[in-house]
């Protein structure tokens, strides 16, 4: 045995840490850890919109991967920092927890608030360059990995102000450097609603696409981008008001879905896990909601009152809060935790609210028409959840009679498979390991849930069979230390119809089951598109890209069989392509990947036709495989 003394102790210099565990400073390596590339070095630019001095930021995806981000402020500091004897620039580029914001003298709120940002992007790039443009002359300083490979050297004259950042990620550390164009253009597009004035430009020079994004609506606008395929009852309603150090701004708007679109964001960052901005936000609206109805005799029974679920009915709103010191739950700030925002938000709007309904008596019964119809809807869902629990305790089985179950009791090692129609599901169902592995086939189209109401949807055989298999019970009595299975995989058939009940079910797990979601649970199987066969050679392509190298290395007479759907698959094909977990590939989904389900849904499935002949118009170049 080695001996474990002073000198297998490792001091990991600089920026090394960065590059040894980067899943602790960016979320993961993988596509959302990639971005967040972007999102670190787009937080400084946006924190000198916000300081007033920045009113442009272009982003430029190069055909090599690499990123080219510019803005119009006041540039990177480049003097000598007289501690450390170096450029400021170097410091804040080659150090973690070097910054202008740990004081207020240059900023008084930020997104970029732990001094990591810009050097956590150098530590985990091949090459990176920096150019300043201030006090009349452009600043570069070049790194490959995190370490400066030239001094900050003038370059030349500049008759304005801002800072270049060219980078690119390095394909030691990320398995693809392949950026999404539309995941940060549906970010930009956030951003520039929260900062009226901010020009934001996405360009990609490989795909040949550029977006413009500006607001001079902000909020106002926002809601109506959300709700253009839904029917409003009112305009929406905007209030904003700085309170100290502290700017909160929100916008609220009821429609005739039976959804809640809350999105809230703190210092321009989305918080997809809420935090005390969204718990007082909630407060205040039920409190003045149910004060107004009661105050104008709305409420038959003096004693009834709304609950959050009624009031959510229905709801689109947005939170958005900037503050001088959030803090955040890590570095990927998903949740914030001041305490003290939570009751400046409450009061603001609370005393807005009121006053909107007590100005607006029209609107405001509407509004508390729809809430009172939830409340009926809920009072009968709750009789409908009473009867499936009374059904579970009460008959010999709780699971459903479809459901092939694991043998395993144990949670973490076992997972259930929902898969389309029921020939899939009996090829499932031989091919599986019975240990491990469950089987829920669902019969075609499970129910559109973003316009039932919730005693329609526990209705539905499909949802509750789906409700009994999990086990985690549904609404309030959800629990999610009940679930019977860690991994919650949906298996649907590569062609549109699949992709169509993969979005309905992601829209089901988002809106009702959305903790699986949060947690990691839930999982997309990935079936391949191909058989390639020449003599006994078989191969499995997943794409186009796949077959064709397939084709190349097996030559032209080789034998190519589409998969129209996992039906055609014998139980051996289906283990070994998507059920084998030492050969299947499980794409894990992320709330992101869920919320843009939910829009897409809302978008095809809304009844407003506009929003959905603009989306198709749109994409029509993008399909693939179409089915005719």
């Amino acid at each position: 045995m080695e001996d474990y003394g002073a000198s297998t102790i490792k001091v990991l210099e600089g920026l090394e840490g960065v590059r040894k565990r980067p899943a602790m400073y960016i979320g993961d390596t993988g596509k959302h850890g990639l971005h967040h590339m972007i999102y670190e070095i787009m937080d400084n630019s946006i924190d000198e919109a916000m300081a007033g001095y920045c009113k442009n930021i272009e982003v430029i995806l190069k055909t090599d991967n690499s990123i080219f981000m510019r803005d119009d402020g006041r540039g990177i500091p480049v003097g000598i920092h007289p501690k450390y004897k170096k450029s400021a620039l170097e410091i804040v580029t080659t150090m973690l927890h070097a910054g202008g914001k740990f004081e207020k003298k240059a900023y008084k709120v930020s997104g970029g608030l732990h001094g990591v940002g810009l050097s956590v992007v150098n530590a985990l790039s091949e090459r990176m360059e920096i150019e300043v443009h201030r006090d009349g002359k452009i600043h570069v300083q070049k790194y490959e990995k995190g370490k400066s490979t030239t001094p900050v050297e003038v370059k030349g004259d500049s008759n304005y102000t801002g800072t270049i950042v060219r980078f690119k990620p390095d394909l030691s550390i990320f398995p693809s450097i392949e950026f999404d164009f539309n995941s940060l253009a549906e970010r930009f597009r956030e951003i520039a609603f929260l900062n009226k004035g901010l020009r934001i430009i996405l360009d990609d020079e490989k795909m040949e696409k550029r977006e413009e994004f500006f607001s001079e609506g902000g909020l106002s606008e926002f809601i109506l981008f959300i709700n253009k395929s839904r029917t409003p009852f009112h305009i929406p309603i905007v209030a904003d008001k700085v309170d100290g150090d502290v700017i909160m701004e929100y916008g609220v708007q009821y429609t005739d879905y039976y959804s809640t679109s809350l999105y809230s964001f703190v210092n321009n960052i989305k918080t997809t896990e809420g935090g005390t901005h969204v718990s007082g936000f909630r407060t205040a609206l039920l409190r003045s909601i149910n004060e107004y109805a009661k105050s104008n005799n709305l409420m038959k029974e003096k004693d009834r009152r709304f609950v959050q679920d009624d009031i959510q009915e229905g709801l689109t709103a947005l939170i958005s809060v900037k503050i001088p010191s959030p803090q955040f739950e890590g570095q990927t700030k998903t949740k914030l935790g001041n305490p003290e925002v939570k009751s400046a938000v409450e009061k603001f709007v609370y005393s807005s609210f009121k006053s909107y309904l007590e100005e607006h008596p029209k609107e405001a019964q509407l509004v508390i028409s729809k809430i009172a119809r939830a409340m009926k809807a809920r009072e009968a869902a709750q009789k409908a959840r009473d009867l499936i629990r009374r059904k579970s305790v009460f008959e010999s089985s709780v699971l459903p009679g479809k459901l092939a179950d694991c043998i395993e009791n144990d949670p973490t090692k076992a997972e259930i498979f929902i898969v389309e129609g029921d020939s899939a599901g009996g090829s499932a169902k031989q091919g599986r390991d019975r240990n491990t592995q469950a089987i829920l086939p669902l019969r075609g189209k499970i129910l559109n849930v973003e316009k039932a109401p919730l005693t329609k949807l526990l209705a539905n055989e499909e949802i509750k069979s789906m409700i009994l298999a999990f086990g985690t019970g549904f609404g309030e009595e959800f629990n999610l230390s009940k679930l019977r299975y860690h991994k919650i995989v949906i298996m649907t058939d590569a062609d549109v119809d699949g992709s169509h009940i993969r979005t309905l079910l992601l829209t089901l797990l988002y809106r009702h089951f959305n903790k699986v979601i949060e947690d990691g649970y839930v999982y997309i199987a990935q079936p391949p598109l191909y058989k390639v066969k020449k003599g006994k050679t078989e191969k499995y392509a997943f794409n186009d890209q796949e077959l064709a190298v397939c084709i190349e290395e097996m030559g032209e007479s080789a034998s190519i069989q589409r998969y129209k759907g996992l039906g055609e698959m014998n139980p051996e094909q289906l283990w070994e392509t998507t059920m084998n977990p030492e050969t299947r590939t499980l794409k894990r989904v992320t709330i992101e990947d869920a919320m843009k389900a939910d829009k897409l849904f809302s978008v095809l499935m809304g009844d407003a036709v506009e929003p959905r002949r603009e989306f198709i118009s749109a994409h029509a170049k993008e399909v693939m495989n179409l089915d005719v």
